[in-house]
């Protein structure tokens, strides 16, 4: 059937635009298609990541169960090296230092605290890394551990640790006898722990130990 004139103008007029453009249309096509190529591909890549770590997260607590201690060390040093980006590495690496403190083996629990405390992604995994970091720098007790573990203390608290933060500096001054800078964090503590009714009530009473021994008042 032969096109009328309207139809046969709208033609020439797709062809010529078709003409003019067709190496950009094409490129804007191929670039989309693949981003969605990549991002399924992404998509498949940390699904089947978060799965491998989550079976090698099972031998580590295998191993713990067993008490075998470098089995356990070994899948939390895997865990870190080839599935860094789940959060299956820091929450290994958390459990990882608690069994080299234990141990004896400070140096250890140390790297794997810092390994967490810069690689975390989740804020919880992030925040609990570098309050631990912190209490085991300021119980090691040298110059440069307190060093570092003000640095730390510098940094602008995890969301959700923000009394932690403040009990930790006070601990911080404790330890080197700043009494009085150290019953200021402490009641600055207990007031943001007062409005966090989420807070466990052991942390709250030992907060409030800490805060007797300087002199502070709960308020």
């Amino acid at each position: 059937m032969p096109l009328d004139l309207e139809e046969q103008e709208q033609l020439d007029q797709f062809k010529a635009f078709w003409q003019k453009y067709r190496n950009l249309v094409t490129g804007v096509v191929t670039v989309a298609l693949f981003a969605y190529a990549a991002y399924s591909g992404y998509q498949w890549w940390r699904n089947s990541q978060a799965l491998e770590a989550s079976k090698l997260y099972e031998t580590m607590v295998t191993a713990i169960a067993k008490g075998d201690k470098e089995q356990t060390l070994r899948a939390a040093d895997d865990l870190q090296k080839d599935y860094a980006r789940t959060p299956y590495a820091p929450m290994s690496s958390l459990v990882a230092a608690r069994i080299a403190s234990d141990a004896g083996d400070n140096a250890k629990a140390l790297d794997y605290l810092r390994w967490a405390a810069k690689n975390a992604s989740n804020d919880g995994y992030l925040g609990l890394a570098k309050m631990r970091l912190v209490s085991q720098l300021i119980e090691l007790g040298t110059e440069k551990d307190f060093s570092e573990a003000d640095q730390i203390l510098k940094e602008k608290p995890i969301t959700g640790f923000n009394a932690l933060w403040l009990e930790r500096r006070g601990d911080w001054y404790l330890v080197q006898k700043k009494m009085d800078q150290a019953k200021v964090s402490y009641q600055d503590a207990w007031k943001t722990v007062d409005q966090a009714k989420e807070f466990p009530e052991e942390a709250r009473r030992l907060l409030k130990v800490k805060l007797d021994a300087v002199g502070g008042v709960a308020q």
